[in-house]
């Protein structure tokens, strides 16, 4: 593929994006079927219901770039090695948040082009709120069908921070971290949305200490560098994707600026 522009695909993702979130809504009653995969996380019939229709439309729009899914079959690196691109998806980010319908939960699709997201789309179906972006352009954010709006990362200045951290996974180095910080304004939240809240400036820092994978964090990850963010892990190099093991290190999400975050890292 020559020429390559993600900025080609971000408005067909974005409409991809959303066509799974009004697939999960089909599924968003009380009763719903949960099931338990391996590695002890839940899954549900909306999982996969959206993880078709979204890796359907994915093929359909290129059909020379593979898709990574969360759902999907697992992929040998041997394979993924040879990639120069493909989509990385998770058709439901928050699972625990729809079981407990807490509204939380969102759809990612994320391109990547050699270790690193290119372009990102978050969309959260119930607020029917989407925020994108792509390298070279703006991050945006849009509900519904109102116009998109830039979006962009505060700078932390000082004073009582506002952090954002998981809802439904605590760990003893999050708090330990977050005890060293000090005085701080919290704010509990599902999903790649914590990512947004930075993105959008919102929110100063999301610390996350525990265990992600690829597809958790790519999509996010562009939005929140398109506005002027970042998120490193705790050596400061921002994460990359298509890893022999799929599995992320713990990381930081911080806004503009480059105020020194890390100082706070609990020892080891």
């Amino acid at each position: 593929m020559t020429n390559f522009n993600p900025g080609d695909y971000l408005s067909a993702a974005v409409e991809i994006a959303r066509t799974g979130g009004k697939r999960i809504l089909e599924f968003y009653t009380p009763g719903i079927r949960i099931e338990q995969k391996t590695d002890r996380s839940p899954l549900t019939e909306a999982d996969r219901a959206a993880d078709e229709i979204i890796e359907r439309r994915l093929r359909a729009l290129t059909p020379d770039i593979p898709a990574l899914s969360e759902e999907s079959a697992v992929i040998k690196y041997e394979l993924r090695s040879g990639w120069k691109r493909f989509w990385l998806v998770d058709p439901l980010d928050g699972t625990k948040e729809f079981i407990t319908h807490n509204d939380e939960f969102t759809v990612n699709i994320a391109l990547i082009d050699g270790d690193k997201p290119v372009l990102g789309v978050v969309h959260a179906p119930v607020a029917d709120l989407t925020y994108f972006a792509c390298t070279g352009q703006p991050a945006f954010k849009q509900r519904g069908e109102e116009g998109a709006r830039t979006i962009r990362a505060r700078r932390y200045e000082g004073g009582k921070p506002i952090i954002t951290t998981s809802r439904s996974h605590a760990d003893n180095g999050t708090a330990a971290f977050l005890k060293n910080i000090g005085e701080h304004d919290a704010v509990a939240l599902g999903s790649s949305l914590k990512f947004c809240l930075v993105a959008e400036g919102t929110v100063d820092l999301y610390p996350r200490l525990g265990p992600t994978m690829e597809w958790d964090t790519a999509a996010a990850q562009c939005i929140v560098e398109a506005a002027g963010g970042r998120v490193t892990d705790l050596n400061r190099r921002p994460l990359t994707y298509n890893k022999p093991s799929l599995l992320n290190p713990s990381f930081l999400v911080s806004g503009a600026g480059d105020y020194d975050w890390y100082r706070y890292l609990p020892a080891v």
